[in-house]
């Protein structure tokens, strides 16, 4: 389809003031808190592979309120000492998959641990194994609307959760040097690493990539695509709740993450987006905190960005931080 967004120009100074609510810090302070007294170790089991170039484990580690979050960790084969670390969120719909599917990032010398996405792994690819044991009010097909009347309740509460513990869980392993670790996505990977540069202390970078969960209040009113039409389906029958979902929403609005965001940054946008509309992404690159950020701009391209050609530049990126 064609160009339906601002124009490249505008897009590169579009910085909107997001609706953000006064007790943004304090409401993530304490979720945080409150999960990290779970404080278990994370938990590895050699998984059983064809790969002999990579070690590859299952673990499992606390994420919200102690729930068991899957993930894999992927390593250089007999890598010895503490390596960078590389944490990665996956896309809307999706799960970890099957051991060894992801291997870029171990075999470029990286650890890597690929977080599970509770209740999510049955849209699309080979499946998710973490549950979501926590019931929710009405809501409209997929996700984006689970518990969105309250942000005590909404699903991304747990979900953003989860990836702060994911970086602890990594940090805490003999494998990785705590010191270097990085976190990526694309999609709502991309809005979930958002959320973990800026809750987590200390990252050396962040890469999202064609990132979902940003500017909601311009998407949901912008594009026709899900996952933001979820919203507009809920509002459409939950006549006059807009006020509350879209206060719900702020306390998860990538823009205001990377607000708080100070790890250098490589985002990615495509042009002709409706998934993820570029000016959702750039309301959020223009407000990066970090000094050091970057994007790269694929013109010509929908919400499938840049694929395979993002990835070196990725590691290039991350290969001058660690």
């Amino acid at each position: 389809m064609p160009r339906f967004d601002l124009s490249p120009a505008e897009l590169e100074t579009y910085a909107p003031d997001v609706r953000e609510p006064a007790d943004f810090d304090a409401f993530w302070a304490a979720t945080i808190a409150d999960s990290r007294r779970t404080d278990a170790a994370p938990r590895l089991v050699p998984a059983d592979t064809p790969f002999t170039l990579v070690d590859v484990y299952d673990v499992t580690f606390p994420g919200f309120g102690g729930d068991p979050v899957r993930a894999w960790l992927t390593l250089p084969a007999g890598a010895h000492a503490p390596l960078p670390a590389v944490v990665e969120f996956q896309g809307y719909g999706g799960g970890r998959g099957l051991a060894g599917e992801r291997i870029n990032w171990a075999v470029a010398g990286y650890a890597h641990l690929f977080m599970d996405t509770r209740g999510q792994g049955s849209g699309w690819g080979s499946g998710g194994d973490t549950l979501d044991p926590h019931g929710t009010g009405p809501s409209s097909s997929g996700f984006m609307t689970r518990g969105i009347e309250d942000p005590a309740t909404y699903y991304y509460r747990r979900l953003y959760t989860d990836a702060v513990r994911a970086v602890d869980a990594v940090r805490a392993l003999p494998q990785v040097d705590a010191d270097r670790v990085a976190v990526c996505g694309a999609s709502q990977g991309g809005g979930i690493a958002l959320a973990a540069a800026a809750l987590s202390d200390g990252l050396v970078a962040v890469m999202p990539d064609v990132p979902f969960l940003c500017h909601f209040e311009r998407a949901v009113g912008l594009t026709d695509d899900d996952p933001y039409q979820e919203v507009v389906r809920y509002l459409s029958v939950h006549r006059g709740a807009d006020e509350r979902v879209f206060d719900t929403l702020s306390y998860f609005d990538g823009v205001n993450m990377a607000r708080r965001a100070d790890a250098a940054a490589l985002y990615s946008v495509a042009l002709m987006d409706t998934v993820c509309p570029p000016s959702t992404v750039y309301a959020a690159f223009n407000r990066h905190a970090a000094a050091t950020k970057r994007i790269e701009v694929y013109t010509h391209n929908g919400h499938e960005g840049g694929q395979a050609y993002q990835f070196p530049k990725q590691a290039g990126f991350l290969a001058t931080l660690v």
